[in-house]
């Protein structure tokens, strides 16, 4: 009984130091959720599904703030301005969690003790892409291809340290093999690119190159998804084909975050209610025609893919690093 007292005292300090009031009355005012991208992108988009629906289970409104910048960091930095009024959080992808901290000098946060997880919403896998030309038809011929004369295939992305760039260079490394990076500055110049035969391949969205290939332009070799994914259920997954780990996966993901110090309790309550709303067949169908598959689960289970991530693209990151 004293030791479940001191608890409950602690947490209503910890509440008043974080100016996050105890759960039953949270909350008392309009959340805000960051968002480092621009209107109109998925991760807005992804936030705006949420924010109607939880304001209504809240009983508050839901604000999405767009703060575009650094792919995503600003909107972070953001939210962690505005910590202390206990209404303030953050939708992003993975990078501001995973890699920034190796690529941005002066980020001004750590996601290990600086954020708090609350849900992990979606995943997007990528695929290898090629011209329906090219003379590889699956992972393995395609790594055969490579193996053959290293550094001969070139692929394409939008700039060193982009999801696309990362992915091929771990790709590579899995595979044992050597391409040619060649970056664009827009996803289209990539996809034109490799249908004009200027470059071989290039990782890429499946909502990118779904339409190139229902047009007979394109091909998906593989999905970096560790299952199928169900947009395109018949494009295989490469980990474990061609001697690629089985545990290969390299995805683009959206998270709902908070600043570290929330109320556990209020992170319980989040988690809850965004777990109900993206398993609604109506965002489940909006999400995946987005290329995006509802990806629900606890906050330990954010934390632990944020851990999980980082330490796979630091490994990308090293080798990027050991290249220069």
């Amino acid at each position: 009984m004293i030791r479940m007292t001191h608890l409950a005292a602690a947490v209503l300090a910890l509440a008043a130091m974080t100016g996050t009031a105890p759960a039953q009355d949270w909350p008392n005012d309009a959340l805000h959720v960051y968002v480092g991208f621009p209107a109109g992108s998925s991760p807005d988009t992804i936030a705006r599904l949420i924010a109607d629906p939880l304001a209504e289970a809240l009983g508050q409104p839901v604000v999405v703030d767009n703060k575009p910048g650094a792919g995503g960091v600003i909107g972070v930095q953001q939210m962690l301005v505005h910590k202390d009024d206990g209404l303030s959080f953050g939708v992003t992808i993975n990078g501001p969690l995973t890699t920034a901290p190796r690529m941005i000098d002066d980020l001004g946060y750590d996601p290990a003790t600086d954020i708090a997880p609350v849900n992990l919403i979606a995943t997007s896998p990528l695929v290898l892409a090629v011209a329906a030309s090219f003379p590889a038809d699956s992972i393995a011929e395609f790594i055969d291809m490579a193996k053959a004369d290293p550094g001969a295939i070139t692929y394409g992305s939008v700039g060193h340290g982009s999801g696309a760039h990362l992915t091929a260079e771990l790709f590579s490394m899995d595979a044992g093999i050597e391409m040619l990076h060649v970056p664009f500055s827009s996803y289209a110049e990539v996809t034109t690119s490799i249908m004009g035969g200027e470059i071989d391949c290039g990782f890429m969205a499946v909502s990118a190159a779904l339409p190139h290939v229902m047009a007979g332009k394109m091909k998906m070799l593989g999905i970096t998804s560790l299952q199928p994914f169900p947009q395109v259920p018949d494009v295989p997954v490469i980990a474990g084909q061609a001697g690629m780990p089985a545990d290969f996966r390299a995805e683009l993901w959206d998270a709902f975050i908070a600043p570290a110090g929330t109320d556990p309790a209020v992170i319980a309550k989040l988690n809850t209610e965004i777990d109900r709303i993206i398993q609604t067949k109506a965002v489940k169908d909006k999400l995946l025609a987005m290329g995006w598959k509802v990806t629900p689960g606890t906050p330990q289970d954010l934390a632990d893919r944020i851990v999980a991530d980082t330490r796979v693209w630091g490994r990308v990151l090293d080798r990027i690093d050991a290249a220069k």
